[in-house]
């Protein structure tokens, strides 16, 4: 398929992990889980007051929709620059503008809060878990592509020092 060329992917990627194609596979393993995951609580834990209920539900919405918005302008800016793989198109420009000039992984970052939102919303022990496996995860493929975009892109460094990883404010 050409979109699969496009971003990158190779037999011989796919043969020797290249361009870090068992990154994406697990990636998408660890999402599928999450989603399909069952919901555990711990069993003592409920929440009687219906306005700390409300108030929990509203700080998961504020998680999902910050999370989606990351997503939605991630990809926006990203553009013609996108693949899954953690390795630079070979064809692709350093992006560092619009949410890219808040945080370097903003499809990391929104993953992540949506991830978060959900576990807070459902006050799930297991996606809880889940979630901590995403965000490793995600350090492990960012810290891959960091490496392969500091090569590639001899401004990456300076970018790195005046930008964020995955979370504003936080490194």
């Amino acid at each position: 398929m050409k979109i699969l060329t496009d971003w990158g992917f190779t037999r011989e990627g796919w043969r020797n992990n290249s361009r870090g194609e068992y990154l994406v596979l697990l990636q998408g393993g660890l999402l599928t889980g999450f989603v399909i995951l069952p919901v555990y609580q711990l069993p003592g834990l409920k929440i009687q007051s219906t306005h700390l209920l409300y108030i929990i539900w509203f700080m998961a919405s504020i998680l999902g929709l910050t999370g989606l918005i990351f997503i939605i302008k991630g990809l926006i800016d990203l553009g013609k620059n996108l693949t899954p793989l953690p390795y630079p198109r070979e064809d692709g420009e350093l992006v560092q503008t619009g949410i890219y000039g808040i945080v370097r992984h903003p499809l990391y970052s929104g993953l992540i809060l949506a991830a978060l939102g959900w576990t807070l919303f459902q006050m799930s022990i297991s996606h809880l878990i889940a979630s901590a496996l995403l965000i490793i995860l995600f350090e492990i493929k960012a810290n891959r592509e960091e490496t392969w975009l500091t090569k590639k892109y001899p401004e990456y460094s300076e970018y790195r020092q005046k930008v964020k990883k995955l979370i504003p404010g936080i490194n």
